[in-house]
């Protein structure tokens, strides 16, 4: 999920430092008054963390475990959440077009039993949902749409698997495996495979995270001439048909949620700069290589500007540091660039936070400090419009690199 070692394309305008230095200087400024007046009565903040399955990277530990074992590591996690003060587990449940839940649709997930299409004896996404909800927590169903394999062996997959059924469906880019989002029965296809879950389940929301297209390999192109010499014609560039192809995925499955149960809620965690301010007036004061309009066909702004989504959790996994023209991006800048975004639209705004990277030696030098996230959440207490924050992942908040979450759970101890 988590790609940030992306490339820092140049500086492209001289207000950079400026346009920068000067949310900066706001936001410092407002932490003498804050330090006087305190945070103000305490908001109902979603407080999460992703729990992710794709390669077994949290959970279950290892593959072919007994669904007694398997069990029980999800509710420790849960139990681990609910001991970190945290509200909201955000739970991978179609890591690589498989299931957690026994689909019509899709085979069971290879993470499980390690053959994908195996029966693991259990409903993991179903005591998931039950579980998270006696707790107290709320369960986020999180879905990648177009994500099939991280290989390119068509026989590894389920002799059942749609992308054998259907390869035609199916694009080969970067030494993975993927669906042609540019195909609208793919499109309607992923969408029921994922709404199955929601007619099934009493989860709480749909979520996404990052990958739509996906993120760009030098030297390749994605393979998907066909379907824009078919369904392209009136479009500016290819470009702007893809871009229409994942604005069609998004408006039609939040349209499609809400008839099935209003209550669920949709939000998507994006990579988080939108367009750079070099590329676009209206970009952050940025200088990311990967740009989600540009590069993932994503107008994740459109889509909050639509009213299409419910919630945002931009993956802000950049410091909150001084000024420095050397790194792609400043958290303090993107947090008052996404405020911006959503203020005023009803749509919600947690922010996604680089656990993982506290305490990693191959991180810059500010990752050492146990207090990081912690000036986070100082940060985006002065901004209204955030509602919460999101870490990833629950490894890291099991393991609590440094001491990291002990210092946030204590501070979520006293803000109740």
């Amino acid at each position: 999920m988590r790609d940030t070692g992306h490339g820092v394309g140049r500086i492209g305008r001289r207000g950079f430092v400026t346009a920068a230095a000067g949310v900066v200087a706001s936001v410092l400024a407002a932490d003498a008054a804050t330090a006087v007046a305190g945070h103000g009565a305490p908001r109902r903040e979603l407080r999460g963390m992703w729990l992710a399955t794709v390669a077994n990277r949290d959970w279950p530990s290892q593959r072919g475990l007994t669904a007694a074992r398997q069990r029980a590591g999800l509710l420790k996690h849960l139990d681990t959440a609910v001991a970190r003060r945290l509200n909201a587990v955000i739970f991978q449940v179609r890591p690589t077009a498989d299931a957690l839940w026994p689909s019509p649709y899709e085979p069971w997930a290879e993470c499980l039993t390690g053959t994908q299409g195996k029966n693991p004896g259990w409903d993991p996404l179903g005591t998931a949902v039950r579980e998270a909800h006696a707790r107290g927590l709320e369960l986020h169903a999180w879905f990648n749409p177009y994500r099939v394999a991280n290989h390119t062996d068509r026989s590894r997959l389920a002799r059942t698997h749609p992308a054998r059924v259907h390869p035609g469906w199916v694009v080969p880019y970067g030494g993975k495996l993927y669906y042609n989002p540019g195909l609208p029965e793919v499109r309607r296809f992923v969408q029921n495979a994922m709404l199955d879950a929601v007619r099934r389940y009493d989860i709480d929301a749909v979520h996404w995270d990052d990958y739509f297209y996906p993120y760009p390999v030098a030297g390749k192109a994605f393979g998907d001439d066909a379907a824009y010499a078919r369904y392209g014609g009136r479009f500016r560039d290819r470009a702007a048909w893809r871009r229409d192809n994942t604005d069609r995925l998004v408006r039609e499955t939040g349209e499609r949620i809400k008839k099935i149960k209003k209550h669920v809620r949709f939000g998507v965690s994006p990579f988080g700069v939108w367009r750079n301010a070099a590329t676009d007036p209206a970009g952050s004061d940025t200088r990311a290589g990967v740009q989600t309009y540009d590069d993932l066909h994503a107008d994740t702004r459109k889509w909050v500007r639509k009213g299409w989504i419910d919630y945002i959790v931009p993956q802000l996994y950049w410091l909150a540091q001084p000024l420095d023209l050397r790194v792609p991006a400043n958290y303090t800048v993107l947090v008052d660039w996404w405020a911006d975004v959503v203020r005023g639209t009803g749509v919600d705004l947690y922010v996604g936070e680089a656990l993982y990277k506290v305490g990693d030696p191959a991180q810059p030098k500010g990752w050492q400090n146990p207090a990081e996230l912690s000036r986070h959440l100082d940060i985006c207490a002065k901004y209204p419009e955030v509602k919460g924050n999101i870490y990833f992942s629950a490894t890291e908040i099991a393991s609590d690199p440094l001491g990291a979450v002990a210092i946030i759970s204590e501070r979520y101890r006293r803000e109740g």
